[in-house]
Order: structure tokens, then sequence, then C-alpha cells
């Protein structure tokens, strides 16, 4: 458990889980920098208030309310109170909120989730219970709370996500540009270069890497070499070995971005991740 003036957080999974990770959290200056997820987020917020940017505009999600977020959609967050906020949430992954949505909704196309706030304490409470029964080794009781709680979402507020086409000359631009910064994490070009590359200007590619992905390419690359992070770290690299291999000029490099995106620092996220059946003891 991470644990910083007050600020205090875990990070982790649970075997009877499989597809989703976990959180608890009590955030005060804590801010999270743009970033996506590969997984869908559920925040429950149990008091204060978080505000994240989601769509263009700042979101309030207080007590009683749940902060939604569909996977590889960028957004922030940050405190909206002078308290900061305390919340529990749940990471499924796309394959399993498909799943979900496959058996108990009517919802066609991939799954998703339509407004970024909902207020429905009755799922909050849900989203809490889950977490509790990880934290006890229930697997049961988890997986049935977890089901119920996204079924719910589903059918009050979702909707099938939008097909990503590259249809553009700049989105296709943009797409190879992904690719290349992909390829080369470790050793990226310079904008000039990557522009080059490309036949494009830098500005030109500028536009069309936000307009596309929501971020410049080098807040993207910095959050996709956390994403890489996460899964070295998920295989048993050290932070160091996982710094190394993402292109981080060193662990300290790498433990300042991966706690500004995760909200924990990579040693106690592999930590837990080393043994997904530990079950410290739950935050107040």
């Amino acid at each position: 458990m991470a644990d910083a003036g007050g600020e205090r957080a875990r990070h982790w999974r649970y075997a009877g889980l499989p597809g989703v990770d976990l959180l608890r959290a009590r955030y005060i200056r804590k801010t999270f920098v743009r970033h996506t997820h590969e997984n869908f987020v559920i925040a429950a917020i149990a008091d204060g208030v978080e505000v994240f940017q989601h769509g263009g505009e700042d979101r309030y999600a207080g007590a009683g309310a749940l902060a939604l977020v569909n996977p590889d959609t960028p957004h922030t967050g940050r405190a909206g109170a002078p308290e900061g906020w305390r919340y529990g949430a749940v990471y499924p992954s796309p394959e399993v909120v498909a799943g979900i949505a496959a058996e108990t909704t009517a919802l066609r196309g991939t799954p998703g989730f339509v407004s970024p706030v909902v207020d429905d304490p009755h799922t909050v409470a849900l989203v809490h219970r889950v977490l509790r029964a990880a934290d006890e080794g229930d697997a049961l009781a988890a997986d049935t709370l977890l089901r119920v709680a996204v079924t719910r979402l589903l059918r009050s507020n979702g909707g099938a996500l939008p097909r990503r086409e590259v249809r553009t000359a700049g989105a296709r631009i943009a797409a190879r540009a992904r690719a290349v910064l992909e390829e080369r994490m470790a050793g990226p070009p310079t904008l000039e270069d990557l522009a080059g590359e490309l036949g494009t200007g830098p500005f030109a590619l500028l536009r069309a890497f936000r307009d596309a992905y929501g971020m410049p390419p080098h807040t993207w690359l910095t959050d996709a070499r956390v994403r890489r992070a996460r899964r070295l770290l998920d295989g048993g690299a050290t932070p160091s070995e996982a710094a190394a291999a993402v292109g981080f000029a060193d662990q300290p490099h790498l433990n300042r971005h991966f706690a500004r995106i995760v909200g924990v620092p990579p040693g106690a996220y592999r930590r837990e991740r080393r043994n997904v059946q530990d079950t410290p003891g739950r935050l107040s």
C-alpha cells in the first residue's frame, strides 16, 4: 500500500477476478496527467469530489457518483474539494465488459458508457462491496457483485462505442506516427525527424496526432511507456529493468510518470502483482 502525506492507495489484482484491476485510494493533492487506460474505469466516489477532464471539459464526480471512462479515452484527474476525494475503482477489460453485455443486455457493437459521470449511490456501494470481497478472498461474491454492477451501468448508461475508422489523410499520418513511436519507444525520433519520415511538417503532424488521439505525440509516448512498463512489471521485471526497456532515463523518471498515471509508484504496483492473493488491511 502506497502512503504519502495522508494520501493512500492500493492498486492490485485478485485471482478471483481475472481481467480486472482494482484500486482503493484517498488523494488530496494528487494530480493525474492526461492519460488513457486499456481497460474500462469504473470509479465509485465515497467522499469528497474528483474533477477529471473528459471530452474537452471538466467533469465533477462527488460522493455517491461514478466516474466512468471507456478504454483508450484521454482524461485527467484531480481533487475538486480541499479535502480531496476517496474512492474505489474496478478496471474490467473490454473482454470482460463485452461478455457481460452479451449475456445481460441487448447492446449491439462494442459496448461502452455514454455519460462519464452517473449519480448512482447503489452502484457505488456495489463497487465498494466488490473491493471488500476481493480483500476478504471471497471470489464468488466479488465475481457476482462485479457482474451486477457492470450490468446495472450498461443498462442505464450503456451504448455502442463509435467505430474508429482511419479515413482522412491526417488520421492516416497520425496512425503511422503512432506505429513508429510504438516500434521505437526506447529511442524515439524528434518531432521534426518523425514528420520528415512521414512526408509532412512538424505542426501538421502535431495537429493530426492531437485530433486522432487527444494528446500530442510526446504525451502519448509517455502514456504508452507507462502501459508497457506495467506489462513488464506484471511479468516480473524490476522497476529499473522496466524503465530501461521502455526508454525512461532512469528509475526515478519512471517513478514520477508512473505515479502520475497509475496512482501508485511502480515498486508498490509490482509488490501487489507478485502475489495476487495478498490481502493487506483496507483503507479507512
